[in-house]
């Protein structure tokens, strides 16, 4: 996969109520995503379009959970505002994981030091709800955002006793390559609703996509 050249603009944060260490969060803002993009899974945080194809393939991590908390605070390994997010691990689809699994990313707000640090397209996770999260190996310092950042997170409901998975795409249009012609596309609940799927025909396909 080719590298693509990324920058992290003046735009990708957003919220900062401490003007005198604005610059310094800046930078290090730009830093730490530079630092993803040139891992080994330097594609995962591109904000370029992912299909769920890709997403399957390129994760080392895939799980459906639910998230029991939110913990937001210096991290030791960069020294920078981060926040911790705890899954109970429901159903492993691809990888290693334990009961539980945590993951770190960059940003959040520290209430011990009053300061709001925001990075365009990381995702929120809230406590007692599900999603469906896609992750690339750990960066260097321990940072692990979900594949294409907001791609790679897909958020669980239930509507009408069903569990139905939630996408700001069209999952309809999901073709699958010539590598993967036995793969099947999930089905959306209604043709008026095609960012939505049920929860079982999508874990069914990340799973022909991840058996290629």
């Amino acid at each position: 996969m080719k590298n693509n050249k990324e920058h992290c603009p003046a735009e990708q944060v957003i919220e900062h109520n401490r003007p005198d260490t604005y610059m310094r969060h800046y930078l290090v803002c730009c830093y730490f995503i530079t630092c993803l993009f040139i891992t080994s899974s330097a594609s995962a945080t591109s904000l370029l379009p992912i299909t769920l194809e890709q997403l399957s393939t390129r994760a080392t991590l895939i799980f459906y959970g639910e998230v029991i908390s939110n913990q937001v605070k210096k991290d030791a390994q960069s020294r920078q505002i981060a926040t911790f997010t705890e899954f109970k691990v429901i159903d492993l689809i691809k990888g290693d994981a334990a009961a539980t699994h945590t993951i770190k990313q960059l940003g959040g707000i520290d209430e011990k030091t009053n300061i709001n640090f925001r990075v365009h397209g990381v995702p929120r996770f809230q406590p007692g709800k599900h999603y469906v999260v896609f992750l690339p190996e750990r960066s260097n310092h321990g940072f692990s955002s979900p594949l294409g950042l907001y791609q790679g997170s897909f958020s669980v409901s239930i509507e009408n006793g069903e569990q139905i998975i939630r996408s700001g795409r069209n999952l309809s249009q999901q073709k699958p390559t010539a590598l993967n012609k036995n793969a099947q596309v999930p089905l959306a609940v209604d043709p008026e609703k095609p960012t939505q799927a049920l929860l079982s025909d999508f874990l069914n396909t990340v799973r022909a996509y991840t058996a290629q």
